[in-house]
């Protein structure tokens, strides 16, 4: 169980102090109180308090005064000052100076609690923030950071797929890590000392990937000055990584299936088979039995690599990992621009705890390197990353705005004569494919390429309707 937070009230008016206290005295706080500078300062180093209500005009000293002694004596604790009407622009010196928050007198018990209550909150996300910092022995694999129940079972999964020459299946959002988990498969495997060599099926232009998975020979097509080995052959004895598979065009995806199967690649404008030994590890952020179901990924080709399925979880489903990734990031950048910044301070913590992070890791390390870059330390602040937490939300709720008054608009002009007119997905379709076909002259390959499909697509769907393709 946590123990209750310590308060420390210096105020002189001990009737106000007295206030104070009966206001906090149904929240289970530690409270004391004194009356002068003089005494906090011997207060709060016998007794580090982790709450203090500091009144700026003491009878011996500027409350300011104590403040500064703080930071220069690296004494922490959620600071909130007291302080009269007329002396706001005090207060903001003092936040400025590290107060955690103000009161203006006179104010209500609610006030007083609340205020109370969110620095406690703060002081409690710190102290999760130093428990993963002292417990650096994490389970973690490769370079995977995070003790959450969910990259726990990744872990495992890793640990138990590694061993093995099975084909591994990594399913993830963009930006969760799709890439360091296959490293950390084959950096656990036996293949360990063989190469790793990844591609990325969606970064590579349709004309080329079959190139660069199986390579080709000099004069193979305009460009090819020379012979070259392609990602499979580079990869023998090691580990091949596909990422995006699904993103592989129809055609090219029946020769994978024949390099899975066989174990052999011809390379473009060769007729000679080069037998090669991979262990294949492949990823999307996709969910690949739909792409099955959708036509546009292989069936054979599923099953042949949906062996061992991996699913990476986001980053908002974390939990504290995202301060432990962040502190990671915070330290690695502030060393490459040359920056003071040394941890994240309680707001930051509480900014990046709330924000849903649909970027994932990769979202997260861009904030960091922003807030880097344009900031300067020794903290980082919640206001040095508000904004750029708040951009992928505002897009968000803009497009989730548009969407709801496009809703809106279309039911209030939709009328019963409309609805009915609406016809079967797979209908129009049909009736889409059938005319293009019939544009062509029945020639279905040439119809394909006009509705920009693969030709094996609609000769599926014909089959499908009962229709000889021939």
């Amino acid at each position: 169980m946590t123990k209750p937070a310590s308060i420390l009230i210096v105020e002189d008016s001990r009737s106000l102090a007295l206030t104070y206290v009966v206001y906090l005295q149904d929240q289970s706080f530690s409270v004391s109180t004194v009356e002068t500078g003089q005494e906090a300062k011997k207060a709060i180093l016998k007794n580090r308090p982790k709450i203090i209500l500091l009144d700026l005009k003491l009878p011996d000293m500027d409350g300011l005064d104590i403040l500064k002694w703080m930071n220069s004596n690296k004494i922490t604790a959620q600071v909130i000052v007291i302080t009269a009407h007329g002396s706001v622009s005090i207060a903001v010196d003092a936040m400025q100076a590290g107060a955690f928050d103000f009161l203006l007198k006179p104010f209500s018990k609610e006030r007083l609690v609340t205020t109370v209550r969110n620095a406690s909150k703060l002081i409690e996300l710190e102290t999760i923030v130093e428990h993963y910092r002292d417990n650096s022995n994490s389970k973690a694999v490769g370079d995977f950071i995070g003790e959450s129940a969910p990259m726990k079972a990744v872990y495992r999964m890793i640990s138990d797929a590694a061993p093995s020459r099975a084909s591994t299946f990594i399913m993830g959002e963009s930006g969760t890590g799709k890439e360091l988990c296959a490293e950390a498969i084959h950096l656990h495997s036996p293949r360990k000392e063989k190469p790793f060599v990844a591609l990325n099926c969606a970064a590579i232009p349709a004309n080329l990937i079959e190139s660069e998975i199986f390579g080709h020979k000099k004069g193979a097509f305009t460009g090819a000055s020379e012979d070259r080995d392609g990602a499979a052959v580079k990869a023998d004895g090691g580990t091949l990584f596909l990422d995006e598979i699904c993103e592989m065009p129809m055609d090219l995806q029946a020769k994978l299936l024949r390099f899975v199967q066989n174990g052999t690649v011809m390379p473009l404008g060769s007729t000679d088979e080069v037998k090669v030994n991979v262990r294949f590890v492949c990823a999307t952020n996709r969910t690949p039995w739909e792409e099955v179901e959708r036509g546009t990924f292989r069936e054979d080709l599923y099953y042949r690599l949906h062996v061992i399925p991996i699913h990476l979880p986001p980053l908002r489903d974390r939990g504290n990992d995202i301060i432990r990734i962040a502190e990671y990031l915070l330290h690695r950048y502030a060393k490459e621009e040359g920056k003071d910044f040394e941890k994240i301070g309680p707001s930051a913590i509480s900014a990046l705890m709330a924000h849903d992070w649909p970027g994932n890791v990769r979202e997260l390390s861009n904030v960091i390197q922003s807030a880097v870059v344009l900031n300067e330390g020794p903290d980082l602040k919640g206001t040095m990353i508000a904004d750029l937490v708040g951009r992928g939300r505002r897009r968000r709720d803009q497009l989730s705005h548009a969407q709801t008054e496009s809703k809106q608009r279309m039911t209030v002009h939709q009328d019963d004569q409309e609805v009915e007119s609406i016809r079967p997905l797979d209908q129009v379709e049909r009736e889409a494919i059938e005319h293009a076909i019939a544009l062509m002259d029945g020639k279905v390959r040439k119809a394909a390429k006009a509705l920009n499909v693969n030709a094996s697509t609609l000769y599926r769907k014909m089959k499908s309707w009962g229709v000889d393709p021939v």
